[in-house]
């Protein structure tokens, strides 16, 4: 693009950014529509075999179907324990990249097979179990997505003397939580992996504000009315908001970094470095939500010498 002066501006990262990634594993979770299918096809077009970790296999083999490149589906609940230790129990070889990126949003009270409430139990608790279960697999890094939700007004926090909100569920007080925890895992994740000696990184993005499935099962029919109207004239599609998962699984970037859109209020926009809450920066709160999660799931950090990349 030529700017006034003759000189040519730097085009934004995009897709036709990804470097080869040839001889590369995958596995991205919730990846049978929205971002994780537009994650999967970008990922499988630059040459990764990507594994399509999802809740029903069916969905997942339909959505594979239209994907190009090497892929396969596994199936996997994050809302279920006994299925997240099956498919880390069935994993062989080595995984380059694992992407964090099943959720869901705002949805009536409800719980998982284990009893947690649904949000964060499958938004970080599910993907807590999951990475550190596949952590002496991993030798590149972990990529956790997260949501400009984890600052919603009110400073959202980690309820720790009620985690699942019982006697007092709101759903987007559920979702902003277990967006926050996303971000404190990643904090916690990265701490873990550099005392451990490890060259593994744990990375976090989101997305903006991006026009998916996830809405269309948010509990309130108000919101759900006007996220279908800001669907379609404000989001952006679903390829635009995979970007920042992109950029982070791809680009050269420190541990603990936090990839988002760059326009305005980072709603839409190429992908870039972003700033998170106070709250998402702490890290003895980081350490504390990481005790917790280990106490409710029963899964542990690998000792580091089971670490890949230590």
């Amino acid at each position: 693009m030529a700017t006034e002066t003759g000189k040519t501006a730097p085009s934004k990262w995009n897709i036709t950014d990804i470097p080869d990634q040839s001889g590369r594993t995958a596995v991205v979770t919730g990846a049978n529509s929205g971002l994780g299918i537009a994650t999967v096809e970008a990922l499988a077009g630059a040459g990764a075999h990507v594994v399509l970790a999802v809740r029903d296999p069916k969905r997942g083999e339909a959505a594979a179907a239209g994907v190009g490149g090497s892929v396969e589906v596994r199936r996997l609940d994050l809302a279920d324990l006994a299925s997240v230790r099956e498919f880390a129990a069935s994993w062989r070889g080595d995984l380059d990249l694992l992407v964090n990126n099943a959720g869901v949003m705002n949805i009536p009270e409800s719980r998982t097979k284990d009893g947690f409430e649904m949000q964060f139990g499958t938004n970080h608790l599910g993907h807590f179990a999951l990475t550190n279960l596949l952590l002496p697999h991993i030798t590149d890094r972990v990529v956790t997505v997260s949501s400009g939700a984890h600052r919603m007004p009110g400073t959202p926090y980690i309820h720790f003397d009620n985690l699942h909100l019982t006697g007092e569920y709101a759903p987007i007080t559920a979702y902003s939580q277990s967006k926050l925890a996303n971000l404190l895992f990643t904090l916690e994740l990265q701490r873990r992996l550099a005392e451990s000696g490890s060259s593994v990184r744990a990375l976090a993005a989101h997305p903006g504000y991006a026009a998916t499935n996830l809405q269309s099962h948010d509990g309130s029919s108000l919101r759900r009315a006007l996220m279908r109207v800001g669907n379609r004239v404000m989001a952006q599609d679903s390829r635009a908001g995979a970007l920042p998962t992109l950029y982070a699984a791809v680009q050269d970037l420190p541990g603990a970094s936090y990839v988002g859109p760059d326009g305005f209020g980072e709603m839409r926009g190429a992908p870039t470095l972003v700033g998170r809450s106070a709250a998402a920066s702490d890290p003895a709160t980081a350490r504390r939500l990481w005790t917790v999660s280990e106490e409710l799931t029963g899964v542990t950090f690998p000792q580091p010498a089971a670490v890949a990349g230590a």
